[in-house]
């Protein structure tokens, strides 16, 4: 059990390897806003309506694949 509620709902960010993200996540982000910051890497911005639906990001190798 956590000790702080708010902070059970968070995603362990770079935990995975792969991602599947909708619309719903855009502009999509690494780490993205509900994962935990504090042992990530800065945030960047990928463009993953640009990359045919599927990203990479250069910090920590997550793969974002965008389904509809």
């Amino acid at each position: 059990m956590h000790a702080n509620p708010a902070a059970a709902a968070l995603i362990p960010a770079n935990a995975e390897n792969l991602y599947h993200v909708t619309r719903n996540d855009l502009p999509l982000s690494c780490p993205m806003p509900g994962m935990y910051l504090w042992n990530s890497h800065p945030r960047v911005y990928l463009a993953i309506e640009d990359e045919g639906g599927r990203s990479k990001c250069s910090y920590c190798g997550a793969t974002y694949v965008l389904k509809d």
